[in-house]
């Protein structure tokens, strides 16, 4: 109700006025202008029309529309998934680890990538990465370069990989064939038939249960 108590209706008058009036005599109040231009806002009936030629259009028919939903549909089903969903700084993808006087300061990955100490990062500044250089290759190169600048001693992690041994992780990608887009959209509209075969089904079954069960007793 808070949208309708907080809207401007000057014209609304509160249910006691009436009464108000009554008990002291008092005549009731001539609306003012601010009444009679609210009552002016109506609508003119003979001057509506129907609209001609109308017709409904399937989202079959909207090549955009129908795109933007089998894409959808594709990346809500994970098409793009296949690969392992582990992420690179995982504990079961640790490379190495960068240890200052018996602390860890810096993790280092397999796919390159590292985590490090607010201390540490203070330390080592600005750190531009060697052109071309990534998976364990990477990770080695960082961990010598913060050892050297943190005072500090590398360990390899069992799970360190070598760079044969390492695969890149595939970019996902939101760009679908024609075949993929045509084939995801009839997925989902056969997914959306289920759906409501199933719910009409569940109403059903409802609807004669509550029949079986009701009480005619007088």
């Amino acid at each position: 109700m808070s949208g309708v108590s907080g809207a401007a209706l000057p014209y609304l008058r509160p249910a006691s006025a009436s009464a108000s009036h009554a008990a002291s005599g008092l005549q009731p109040v001539a609306p003012d202008d601010t009444d009679a231009a609210a009552s002016s806002f109506r609508i003119d009936v003979s001057q509506v029309k129907l609209l001609s030629g109308a017709k409904p259009i399937s989202v079959a028919d909207n090549p955009v529309l129908h795109d933007l939903m089998a894409t959808n549909w594709l990346m809500t089903h994970g098409a793009n998934a296949a690969q392992s969903t582990v992420s690179d700084d995982a504990p079961e993808n640790t490379y190495a680890e960068v240890k200052v006087d018996g602390q860890v300061v810096a993790t280092l990955y397999n796919g390159g990538s590292s985590t490090m100490t607010n201390a540490a990062a203070a330390k080592i500044g600005k750190l531009e990465d060697p052109p071309g250089l990534g998976g364990p290759d990477l990770a080695q190169w960082r961990a010598d370069q913060y050892a050297a600048r943190l005072g500090g001693t590398v360990e390899k992690a069992p799970t360190a990989l070598t760079q044969s041994q390492w695969t890149p992780r595939e970019s996902s990608s939101t760009t679908y064939s024609r075949e993929q887009l045509d084939a995801a959209f009839q997925a989902m509209l056969a997914e959306g038939q289920k759906a409501s075969a199933q719910q009409h089904a569940s109403y059903l079954a409802s609807r004669t249960q509550a029949g079986t069960s009701a009480n005619f007793s007088a």
